[in-house]
């Protein structure tokens, strides 16, 4: 017994859907058209830095994975090379790809940037400053209150002891 709710359903013989053509197997040529063929790879790659993107991803995005590169830096490249904020990096043409890599080969992204902030922060310790000591302790360096809530600051300024 059917609910009072459910639909009827549709029989086998009387579809309303039209028929799309079937390619012969035999011949090169085939009578479908662009919207019936299956979508592009989506695992397609392009190299950009020293990261593989994925072609659908904007560029704006894909730009902005990298560490040292905000918003900010990201819309002046785009901008600097013409480039739209809705293109995705598989509308890039060769040409393209390598000017961002050219870009992005005059920033100090990545691990030399990561190296540069160890290294300030090793600078400011030998030194001695009231920075570098708050860093070897792991309290906060910016001035922030220590009664309580500092769990954070002793996270992220952790020393790391010999032994």
């Amino acid at each position: 017994m059917r609910s009072r709710f459910a639909k009827p359903r549709p029989s086998l013989e009387s579809s309303a859907r039209p028929q799309t053509p079937v390619p012969d197997r035999n011949t090169k040529t085939t009578t479908l058209t662009d919207r019936h063929l299956p979508p592009a790879h989506p695992d397609t790659m392009v190299l950009i830095g020293t990261v593989n993107v994925q072609e659908g991803i904007h560029v704006l995005k894909a730009l902005r994975g990298f560490y040292g590169i905000g918003p900010n830096v990201a819309s002046v490249l785009c901008s600097k090379l013409s480039i739209h904020k809705t293109a995705t990096v598989g509308s890039l043409s060769t040409a393209k790809t390598t000017a961002i890599n050219l870009e992005l080969t005059k920033l100090k992204i990545e691990n030399d940037l990561r190296r540069k902030i160890q290294a300030d922060i090793q600078r400011l310790r030998d030194m001695g400053s009231y920075r570098g000591r708050r860093h070897a302790m792991g309290l906060p360096v910016r001035g922030q209150n220590t009664r309580s809530q500092i769990k954070t600051a002793r996270k992220l300024n952790r020393v790391e002891r010999l032994g």
